[in-house]
């Protein structure tokens, strides 16, 4: 067998050959490794250079700040307890019938914040349900203020959580002045009693200018009515 002796000149076609080769499979397989990204609903492949990169969100870069947390949301108003309910006169009524306490009498206060007797007096009323509620009296307030009128309303609120009025407060929602004609009064304070079949037995108003009522006469009669006078 005759063996030919190649010369090193030769062998530099082969070697070139081979490098080209080599560098058309490494190309590849990085394009192989683009593909290691994520697919979303059939979408091309994210290119991504480092497969096993961390996320900047999760992996803070040195000598940075984390990113701070979102700012918790205000808390809400506590109301104290206090509610102002908004209904019409003849749900007004169906309330203080169905009462579920089933209370011996009802005492409702007629006042707006425009009125200045109402709030002056209006403690009287918180003192008169703290002391005859366990007696069987349940208070309730009527609020003639305007249900249109977002200021008035918000002002009703206010006063009412200042004043610690924790029982049942309404605000009458019938149009143009039509509370007046609804409780049948020419104008506020004014206080009414309600037996326990929602009956009105007993009114104050100011309706006749020679007899303008008191506080101090309502929780007498109150006083009365609890005591079977």
């Amino acid at each position: 067998m005759t063996v030919t002796a190649i010369s090193p000149r030769s062998w530099l076609p082969l070697l070139t050959l081979s490098v080209a080769l080599v560098a058309i499979g490494c190309g590849e397989q990085e394009d192989v490794s683009t593909e290691s990204g994520p697919r979303t609903n059939g979408s091309a492949p994210t290119p991504s250079t480092e497969t096993n990169a961390p996320t900047v969100a999760s992996v803070p870069a040195p000598g940075t700040a984390p990113e701070p947390a979102p700012a918790a949301a205000p808390a809400a108003k506590d109301s104290g307890g206090v509610v102002l309910e908004k209904v019409r006169y003849d749900e007004f009524l169906k309330r203080i019938a169905d009462n579920p306490s089933k209370p011996r009498y009802t005492l409702v206060d007629a006042w707006a914040t425009w009125c200045a007797p109402c709030k002056e007096n209006f403690p009287h009323v918180v003192e008169m349900y703290q002391k005859y509620h366990d007696k069987g009296l349940t208070v309730a307030t009527v609020s003639f203020d305007d249900t249109s009128n977002p200021k008035q309303v918000a002002d009703a609120e206010s006063f009412l959580r200042e004043k610690k009025a924790t029982f049942t407060n309404y605000l009458l929602d019938e149009p143009d002045g039509g509370a007046f004609e609804k409780f049948n009064v020419n104008g506020i304070p004014a206080v009414f009693v309600y037996g326990p079949d929602g009956k009105e037995i007993r009114r104050f108003t100011m309706d006749d200018p020679n007899k303008q009522f008191t506080y101090d006469e309502v929780e007498k009669a109150v006083v009365a009515l609890l005591e079977g006078k």
